[in-house]
């Protein structure tokens, strides 16, 4: 699972100053009760209204069932730097992400 390799490299991102943030279109309750369940250290925000899906690509309606999985990296103003459309990568994403991490904000 994507969230669980995020989870697993938590102490990387955190050494990089990277803030890692989930979002779905389940309920608080039911995204803390996730979190909680598979151990995340990370934030899982609800976008009900599907605000975030919809300004970084990952559902074409307000009215979606479902959100692609996709991750966008932002830098400290919030500019977009990257973003991916993970796909089938789930799995191997996460370490992708570090991997351009450790490029962009390494050297900071």
């Amino acid at each position: 699972m994507e969230g669980c390799g995020y989870r697993d490299l938590q102490s990387d991102f955190d050494a990089l100053g990277v803030v890692i943030v989930g979002a779905s279109f389940d309920s608080p309750a039911a995204n803390q009760a996730f979190a909680e369940a598979e151990g995340f250290l990370y934030e899982l925000w609800t976008d009900g209204d599907r605000t975030l899906a919809l300004t970084y690509g990952a559902a074409t309606s307000a009215s979606a069932s479902f959100a692609s999985r996709r991750t966008v990296l932002l830098d400290e103003n919030g500019d977009l730097l990257l973003e991916y459309n993970v796909g089938s990568a789930i799995a191997t994403h996460p370490a992708q992400v570090l991997e351009d991490c450790e490029l962009i904000f390494g050297g900071r």
